[in-house]
């Protein structure tokens, strides 16, 4: 009853930017947190953003200063904003939220299907 689907993934030149967005919708009452993370081929799962509801943002240690992260709390929509792309930028992007729907009281996570990115050289 929850979905999360990620926007805005290809295939970039070195050098390049994209923006990524994912939009949760369903029966959601409120989502605390959103986040972006990313699994590069051969690698484990890394988180790169997280952003509160009032707008906090955190990066991963490893996330370079190139990426930015924001959030709508009105469309229930984060996005990622990546200048300067690098081909060790290119891995599966994945959005997720920790939200609360209209039927269950408790948080939960929620994750989408991911976006590849691949970075050309």
């Amino acid at each position: 009853q929850v979905e999360l689907v990620e926007f805005g993934g290809g295939v970039v030149p070195t050098g390049g930017a994209l923006r990524l967005s994912c939009v949760a919708s369903g029966n959601i009452r409120d989502i605390e947190l959103m986040g972006w993370h990313r699994q590069a081929p051969g690698k484990e799962r890394e988180m790169v953003a997280l952003v509160s509801n009032v707008g906090g943002t955190t990066y991963g240690n490893s996330v370079p200063g190139r990426f930015t992260a924001s959030r709508d709390n009105a469309k229930n929509t984060i996005y990622l904003y990546i200048n300067s792309l690098k081909p060790e930028d290119t891995a599966v992007y994945y959005c997720n939220a920790y939200l609360r729907t209209l039927d269950h009281n408790g948080f939960r996570y929620y994750w989408g299907q991911g976006t590849q990115v691949t970075v050309s050289s």
